[in-house]
């Protein structure tokens, strides 16, 4: 889904959000699973910041030593997310855009790049 993409696409380098944070703000009620979902399907060549993306305790949702999981471990750590047995400080780290970032601000080139 386009709006759950483009919201994956605004979450800043720095800063995380959960399933159902990216929900709400692109409109989805209740859609936590629907966005967990799209990221499970994303065509190959479509290119997010979906490592900015985590549960809502600040938990990856990936198991423990998978290749996955140290995947996003590592993207957050480079964007300076400190990550800890897995888990990430949510009050630290959550993204919390205010009305006129959700308006106005345009949406970074992710899915014109690799990462």
């Amino acid at each position: 889904m386009q709006r759950i993409r483009t919201t994956i696409c605004e979450i800043p380098s720095g800063f995380v959000a959960s399933y159902g944070q990216v929900a709400e703000i692109a409109g989805i009620a209740r859609g936590a699973r629907q966005v967990a979902y799209t990221l499970s399907h994303l065509p190959p060549d479509q290119v997010l910041p979906w490592h900015r993306v985590i549960k809502a305790s600040g938990k990856i949702a990936f198991a423990e030593g998978t290749e996955n999981f140290d995947d996003q471990s590592k993207r957050l750590m480079i964007e300076g997310v400190v990550v800890r047995n897995g888990k990430v400080d949510m009050k630290q780290y959550r993204w919390q855009p205010d009305l006129d970032e959700l308006l106005w601000k345009p949406c970074s080139s992710w899915d014109q790049k690799t990462p």
